[in-house]
């Protein structure tokens, strides 16, 4: 008798377990987690776009301060934020499109959802080898698509939006617990 509701997670008894005794299912279900988890680190896009948080810095050193501090907490928002102008800018150049998600599902596969290294030939492909093949692959793919000059614009417009919003927004006076995420805080300069 089957019980409703329920979804096999493992195969029949002496079937062939493919991807190295892993399921597919245990991929998607691991690749789901490790998605859950990234996407955690995002905040409320209600605190990003806050209309009332967002005010001129009263000087050039405490704009670099919000800029730096906004970058580790709104990360996760920021880098949405840049993929989406990017992805936007491919809608008019479908081969770029195609190429951009195939490469992005070889980058999920290959560098950011993997639990154990690289084995090709029987030798460990080290994560730095990986992740200069991927880019060098990613970058000479889209180059021959000859969307270069709209790539790269739309990286700068979207730096550009991430920088001036960074710029703009008042840091919250908890943003500096984070900053060791991202990079070594500087301390303030001593009060005279």
């Amino acid at each position: 008798m089957s019980k409703y509701g329920t979804i096999p997670t493992s195969s029949s008894a002496g079937g062939a377990q493919p991807l190295g005794g892993a399921s597919p299912l245990d991929f998607i279900s691991r690749a789901k987690a490790r998605g859950a988890t990234a996407l955690a680190t995002r905040r409320p896009w209600r605190e990003l776009g806050d209309v009332h948080a967002l005010g001129l810095p009263p000087s050039l050193g405490d704009a670099y301060l919000r800029v730096r501090a906004n970058l580790a907490h709104f990360a996760m928002n920021y880098a949405i934020v840049v993929l989406v102008v990017v992805f936007l800018s491919l809608l008019w150049h479908p081969v770029s499109l195609i190429v951009f998600l195939v490469c992005m599902l070889a980058w999920l596969v290959l560098y950011f959802l993997r639990d154990e290294p690289l084995v090709l030939f029987g030798r460990v492909v080290g994560d730095g080898v990986v992740l200069a093949v991927l880019a060098v692959i990613t970058l000479g793919l889209l180059l021959h698509t000859n969307a270069t000059a709209n790539i790269l614009s739309s990286l700068l417009i979207g730096l550009v939006l991430v920088v001036l919003h960074a710029a703009l927004h008042k840091a919250e006076e908890n943003a500096d617990d984070e900053a060791g995420r991202w990079y070594a805080p500087v301390p303030p300069p001593p009060l005279h």
